[in-house]
């Protein structure tokens, strides 16, 4: 009884909004080196330090809040039924820019499968919630307000206790939150946005089906020492990218851990997790395969034009390959300037 109480009081006071994608598949280092999928940016000249120049990190654009989720198997639609049918008011809040649900799923699935590649053998669980913040401090207002609490069942102390025992039924585990400081955002102007009803999406959800997929989301894991992150920082600001140019592009950042986030259930962040993810949001799975079979992509990734020379190779500043990772994103919410 201690346990589970435990578990239930760790689970109301994370974060409902907390990300650290889990990988998608395991590649050899070999596959990932050949394969541009998996790559970080080319290798450019960047600025170096000298006694009059230093170079800092880069500026966060944006805060992006995220919470990782490990479902039950055959749970995976009572839990969306669950988000579908929650209390918030996140729209209309000040500082909200974007929000979406994500499940994994394997880059060749067909859409709305419902399979998850990694069931049985990932730790780091199966759904992602996803929140975009115009700066920290607006989210630091929403996590201190009743809008929060009001999200979270904790109006009152029956809806506190119903919500920690659905959560239990569904959920393996407690949720893991993480924190961002998005870098070199990019996001578009929308022609429309889903319909909002005083701040949260009003879908139908069974508890039978899983909602249909409203994006996908294509991210990058990668495994960067303290040392090389100045470094690695330039590398993607200095690389060429036409993402605004594609179609059915929604938005993109460098996404870097907040390593010094804390709150209930903020666990530091452990080795075998990134201190880097590339996290690009498009409109539909057709979108990205365009993208990733184009002109813009081999660009961004700096494939030999031809007749045109060969960078200067240099060494990779991360600690292990990166790892790609695939979601569809459901009840998507964004405010009328995109993400």
């Amino acid at each position: 009884m201690k346990n589970s109480l435990s578990f239930l009081l760790l689970l109301s006071s994370t974060t409902s909004f907390s990300f650290q994608p889990s990988i998608l598949s395991k590649p050899s280092a070999a596959a990932v080196h050949s394969s541009p999928l998996f790559s970080a940016p080319p290798a450019v000249e960047e600025a170096t330090s000298t006694s009059d120049t230093v170079v800092k990190p880069l500026s966060r654009d944006r805060y992006v809040a995220t919470n990782r989720f490990t479902v039950r198997p055959n749970s995976a639609a009572k839990f969306e039924k669950r988000w579908a049918d929650r209390s918030s008011r996140l729209a209309s809040l000040d500082g909200f820019r974007y929000f979406h649900l994500m499940r994994r799923v394997a880059l060749d699935d067909e859409a709305n499968s419902g399979i998850d590649p990694l069931a049985t053998t990932d730790e780091f669980g199966n759904y992602v919630s996803f929140t975009i913040w115009q700066e920290k401090k607006h989210f630091n207002a929403w996590r201190g307000g009743e809008a929060f609490k009001e999200a979270h069942g904790g109006t009152s102390l029956f809806a506190f206790v119903t919500t920690m025992v659905s959560s239990a039924m569904v959920l393996k585990g407690a949720p893991k939150p993480a924190f961002y400081d998005g870098l070199l955002h990019q996001s578009i102007v929308p022609e429309s946005i889903p319909e909002t009803v005083d701040g949260w999406r009003k879908v139908g959800a069974d508890g039978q089906n899983i909602l249909p997929s409203e994006c996908f989301v294509a991210c990058n894991q990668f495994f960067v020492p303290e040392s090389n992150s100045v470094e690695f920082e330039q590398r993607w600001a200095n690389r060429v990218s036409k993402l605004k140019e594609c179609n059915g592009f929604v938005s993109f950042d460098l996404l870097r851990r907040d390593v010094k986030a804390k709150g209930h259930g903020i666990a530091p962040m452990g080795e075998e997790e990134p201190m880097y993810m590339s996290c690009t949001i498009w409109k539909d799975r057709a979108a990205f395969m365009e993208w990733k079979n184009g002109n813009a992509f081999k660009e961004a990734h700096g494939e030999k034009k031809e007749g045109g020379d060969d960078k200067e190779k240099k060494m990779p500043l991360w600690s292990k390959p990166p790892v790609p990772v695939f979601y569809e994103g459901t009840l998507v919410i964004s405010s009328p300037d995109g993400a």
